[in-house]
């Protein structure tokens, strides 16, 4: 008789369940899935053009941590900046990535897709030589753009400032610092602090943190005000500090005092490797704005033989004449004479950064967790002849000349520049993406222009559906416990009235 009870009992409990989630799914929005909603980024960086596609729930606009890399694609051939004489085919170049666009957003959401091209600082130095060429390839790679089905919002350069800024909000959206929900679906503010982010690009490095101690300089400080809190953020672009304007500077240097002699013109690196060398036209050096001031005398279609020697410690002599480090006008400086607060809390590091030490860690086989470690990693570098170079990374040929220099950089950059020591380096993560999406300015810029990132703090309301699945829960786990315990009951005393 009680087994049969208690048969009744849960035979009641999963008809209750039932009717709830009957009554659940015929309350809520009868269309079904509302589906997501497509923005469009074009990152026009100085040495390539990247394309993200994001995507986020269409009924989330406004709700953080819902914002995801759909898809990317990498623009073939130079950044857009390299077309100065061309700008037509500035334009022509994004057709491939376009068109994959076409493919990956779902064509009846095409029309509502906000589409931007932010250019940085390639465009920024190109800016300051030719306004006129620069105006050009803008207004070419906006007619194309303007051609595709998006919703085109424009195509503009973007400031080394914005920039740092729109990185670091990225890194910190995409790991909820700012604000996540609770598993309820109430609004939470984590009780923990932002990330510090550092980006290295082609043309220029960034730092951004966020600060209480005071900024000194004005144009240092920017403050933000994100769901409802208030963020004193310290942000700082180095022009001509990206990979590619180093190099260029570093080559400017040392062809001041070439040899020349019948047999042409010709000098020695020692951050290129032992057993490598190349000839250089030095118009293909002296053509940035970051090295026209170093022009030597020699005329500009003349070719030079740079010959590799791998010396780590000559080529950290030369790379830190790339800085400097003796003028100050503040209580304390990075370098260049700019202010810069002590560097504080966690840091996550990308683009270039990241590539650098993945190469240090992966190719050489070398860990880093101290200054130390990078120093010595970027010496080894250095030793390293080419031909074992290429041996340990062939499909790398392209850039592994210049890992001893760029490593070397790095190192400079963030100890003597940055000041990172052996306590703070270490909270350095060097990082290409968080989960699945790419870490940089492009997604902190779409969030931004698109006022997915209120300046208030979101009511607490939750989804309707969201309630009725927490409530769903919270039955299915009393009525369960309920008909278990009662039937537990009635098996006890079936069992004490047979003895």
């Amino acid at each position: 008789m009680a087994r049969r009870i208690a048969a009744v009992l849960l035979l009641l409990a999963l008809g209750c369940l039932l009717g709830i989630l009957l009554l659940c799914l015929g309350s809520g929005d009868t269309r079904g899935p509302p589906g997501f909603k497509y923005g469009i980024v074009l990152d026009a960086g100085s040495s390539h053009t990247a394309m993200f596609i994001y995507k986020w729930p269409a009924d989330k606009e406004n709700d953080t941590g819902v914002v995801s890399e759909h898809s990317m694609c990498d623009v073939e051939g130079p950044g857009i900046s390299s077309y100065s004489s061309n700008p037509p085919a500035a334009g022509a170049s994004l057709k491939h990535c376009l068109n994959q666009a076409l493919r990956d957003v779902p064509k009846e959401k095409q029309v509502g897709t906000p589409l931007y091209l932010g250019a940085t600082a390639g465009m920024r130095l190109l800016n300051i030589t030719n306004q006129q060429a620069s105006d050009a390839v803008l207004s070419a790679v906006a007619a194309v753009l303007r051609s595709y089905p998006f919703d085109f919002r424009g195509a503009k350069i973007l400031s080394g400032e914005d920039e740092g800024v729109f990185g670091w909000v990225t890194a910190n959206y995409l790991l909820e610092n700012f604000i996540k929900r609770g598993w309820l679906g109430e609004w939470i503010q984590p009780q923990k602090k932002t990330l510090g982010a550092m980006d290295f690009g082609g043309a220029s490095t960034q730092i951004t943190f966020e600060t209480k101690d005071t900024i000194e300089d004005p144009r240092n400080e920017v403050m933000l005000k994100l769901y409802g809190q208030v963020y004193k953020v310290y942000t700082h672009s180095f022009l001509c500090y990206g990979r590619d304007q180093v190099l260029k500077r570093l080559l400017s240097k040392l062809l001041q005092v070439p040899v020349c002699g019948q047999q042409g013109c010709c000098l020695t690196s020692p951050c290129w490797p032992t057993g490598y060398n190349k000839s250089i036209l030095l118009s293909s050096v002296y053509n940035s704005p970051c090295t026209e001031k170093e022009r030597p005398s020699l005329a500009l279609n003349t070719t030079i033989t740079v010959v590799g020697t791998g010396n780590g410690s000559l080529c950290t002599l030369h790379v830190s004449k790339l800085f400097d480090f003796t003028t100050c006008s503040f209580s304390r400086c990075s370098f260049d004479g700019i202010f810069q607060p002590e560097v504080s809390g966690n840091f996550i590091a990308f683009s270039a950064f990241f590539y650098t030490v993945d190469f240090i860690q992966t190719v050489m086989g070398r860990p880093i967790h101290l200054p130390s470690d990078l120093r010595d990693a970027a010496e080894t570098i250095c030793a390293t002849s080419w031909s074992e170079l290429l041996q340990k990374a062939p499909t790398l040929e392209k850039r592994l000349p210049d890992y001893c220099a760029v490593s070397t950089f790095v190192y400079l950059l963030t100890t003597k520049g940055y000041n990172f020591n052996n306590h703070s380096f270490p909270n350095i993560a060097f990082q290409k993406k968080a989960g699945e999406t790419s870490i940089g300015w492009a997604l902190g810029y779409m969030l931004n222009l698109t006022n997915m990132i209120p300046a208030e703090k979101p009511s607490s309301h939750k989804s309707m559906m969201y309630n009725y699945w927490v409530i769903l829960i919270l039955l299915f786990v009393f009525t369960t416990l309920t008909s278990l315990a009662t039937a537990v009951c009635l098996l006890r005393r079936s069992k004490s009235s047979t003895i």
